[in-house]
């Protein structure tokens, strides 16, 4: 009898093995035409097995043993449904696979079969937009991983050992690797779940422990969990949380760099699939660059915001405050530190803490601190537009460009001498309109209208600094008063293409603005009136029509937000200097004209 069993066992053992190898890769050799087919051969070999185990009335040890093994065919069988799309199915046999372990969940032979059987419910309810039952079975596989390293802790059998021999079965240390990499699964779906359920911290902490546990227990495609890890330090940044944000995309870049690259010499060299693999990889890695200038933006950013008075200038008893702070924070950071959770082992540490150490997390209180982040916010621009080029890639590209002007922005913002800080603004100037100009509005609209409301704001900040710095002089000379006309007209010149940008075939404006471009439009007429009243000139006439284009902005904004009250509010700011110039500057426009009578 027992040499009976032992030959089923072994029967039994062939056969599950042929039907894992269809399954798992001889599946991926498949042609197009039948990519089921390996798959479709599996599930024949396992409703054989299902078959041949048959039902049992043995004693009650062997009985757990076998209805164990009857739970492992309905694991796989649950998997393979859901695989080739009939998820019906598959949820009956995943279902049919708890039903059966649920007496023996905490028993080493049991919980791992368990704890899969709960992972893959999870990914098919989430697959069906049915979060919250997701939700539910990958909790309790959380909660059943708690339990059963608290109370049990013996390292439980793999799903494949069911029917394996015993000379055959995997030692403790691999079955403890396996049942590990389980449990990684269920934190990394429960992250995905709590994402859609919009619980974005819960999200966060979930990916940041999946990421740690799958270099803790080194299972990971390193291009895969860089991008991750990059991802994650965006939300990080949201939250102001930067030491944690960089602390992800120094590991991003450091695991990044386990991928390696081609075998070949030279490009000339390459197949096909290496040169595809190579563009994959650069493509990851400008995608990281553009995570890093993200973070370096948003630091300088959030910084502006702690300092800046009522009038976006420095306020400087904010900065000595700050700077105060910040010193004390300092002190307690080491301390903080500890209590975050880190990645890898001490020597992936070392590394990442290199990588880190290359850019602050505090908040830079002045310009030689700001220049620090820029500059390496800087370096991954140029590491970014190696692969984000204009030609193959439009968006991007130019994505990548605003970026880097608005570290330059911002950057100005911390600089005290006036003459810098517009060189730093002609610096974004040139690289926006190098852009602007490679364009056709035919086809990108949108970018277009965003580089020209940029464009035309960075003219009109430089004519506001060059008329600062003339106030300061006993005499304006002509040089000065032609560079501040030439930068209003300028100014003018880029919110005039915005507004013509919004009119139909017909070269009219249209009676209402869209949502996405009211205030902006708005703004540009706004603008433009203030601008025409700023620009300097000798001859009466050239004034008193330069005064007629500004009322006629001005009067446009007005009569605007009385004929259409959502736009009251979006020009809450800038409305009530509209009514009050278009009121006085007709007056002025009268006193001139009697000038220009007396005088002709």
């Amino acid at each position: 009898m027992a040499a009976q069993e032992g030959g089923l066992d072994r029967a039994l053992s062939v056969k599950y093995s042929r039907a894992m190898r269809l399954a798992e890769v001889e599946s991926k050799q498949d042609p197009e035409s039948e990519p089921y087919r390996s798959k479709y051969a599996a599930r024949e070999l396992l409703k054989e097995l299902k078959a041949a185990l048959g039902p049992r009335d043995d004693e009650p040890l062997q009985a757990g043993d076998w209805l164990q093994k009857a739970a492992v065919l309905e694991l796989q069988l649950g998997l393979n449904h859901t695989e080739t799309e009939e998820l019906s199915a598959g949820e009956e046999h995943l279902a049919k696979c708890i039903q059966i372990l649920e007496p023996f969940r905490l028993s080493p032979g049991a919980v791992s079969v368990f704890l899969q059987a709960e992972n893959q419910l999870g990914i098919l309810w989430a697959g069906l937009e049915e979060m919250e039952k997701a939700q539910t079975y990958l909790e309790d596989a959380e909660s059943l991983y708690k339990q059963y390293t608290k109370e049990v802790g013996i390292p439980p059998l793999d799903t494949h050992e069911h029917f394996l021999g015993e000379e055959e079965r995997l030692t403790e240390q691999e079955r403890h690797k396996r049942f590990e990499k389980v449990y990684t699964h269920t934190l990394y779906y429960l992250a995905q779940v709590y994402k859609h359920l919009d619980m974005n911290e819960k999200a966060a902490w979930y990916c940041h422990t999946t990421l740690q546990r799958q270099l803790q227990f080194t299972h990971y495609n390193p291009v895969e969990w860089a991008i991750n890890a990059a991802t994650l330090s965006q939300y990080y940044i949201t939250k102001q949380l930067y030491m944690e944000g960089r602390l992800c995309l120094a590991a991003a870049s450091v695991i990044f760099n386990q991928a390696g690259g081609t075998s070949s010499e030279s490009p000339a060299e390459e197949s096909e699939e290496e040169r595809d693999h190579r563009d994959q990889l650069q493509q990851k890695k400008a995608e990281i660059a553009r995570c890093w200038i993200k973070y370096c933006l948003n630091l300088l950013q959030d910084s502006r915001k702690l300092l800046e008075d009522d009038v976006g200038e420095m306020d400087y008893d904010r900065q000595e405050e700050l700077k105060i702070r910040l010193k004390k924070e300092e002190e307690e950071k080491e301390q903080g530190r500890k209590s975050a959770v880190m990645f890898g082992s001490s020597e992936t540490f070392d590394l990442i803490q290199s990588v880190e150490e290359k850019v602050s997390c505090i908040y830079p209180v002045d310009f030689s601190n700001a220049r620090d982040v820029f500059l390496v916010g800087q370096n991954y621009v140029q590491e970014a537009k190696e692969f984000f080029q204009l030609d193959d890639h439009v968006t991007d590209h130019i994505e990548v460009v605003q970026d880097h002007s608005a570290l330059f922005k911002v950057l100005a913002f911390f600089e005290e001498d006036q003459e810098r800080r517009c060189k730093m603004h002609k610096r974004r100037i040139d690289m926006l309109e190098a852009v602007y100009a490679e364009l056709n509005p035919q086809y990108y609209l949108l970018v277009c209208r965003q580089l020209q409301f940029e464009i035309a704001d960075t003219y009109y900040e430089m004519m506001e600094l060059k008329v600062s710095i003339a106030n300061r002089l006993d005499e304006l000379d002509s040089h000065n008063i032609k560079k501040i006309n030439h930068l209003a007209q300028s100014a003018v010149t880029y919110y005039t293409l915005f507004l013509d940008s919004l009119k139909n075939s017909e070269k009219k404006f249209p009676e209402k603005l869209e949502a996405d471009v009211l205030r902006p439009a708005l703004v540009c007429k706004f603008r433009i009136g203030w601008l025409y009243s700023k620009m300097i000139t000798s001859d009466p006439k050239l004034q008193l029509t330069n005064l007629q284009q500004s009322v006629e902005c001005y009067r446009f904004v007005v009569d605007y937000c009385e004929t259409h009250p959502e736009a009251t509010k979006v020009m809450e700011p800038e409305l009530e200097l509209c009514v009050e110039m278009a009121t006085l500057l007709p007056a002025r426009m009268e006193k001139l004209k009697a000038k220009i009578v007396a005088f002709s």
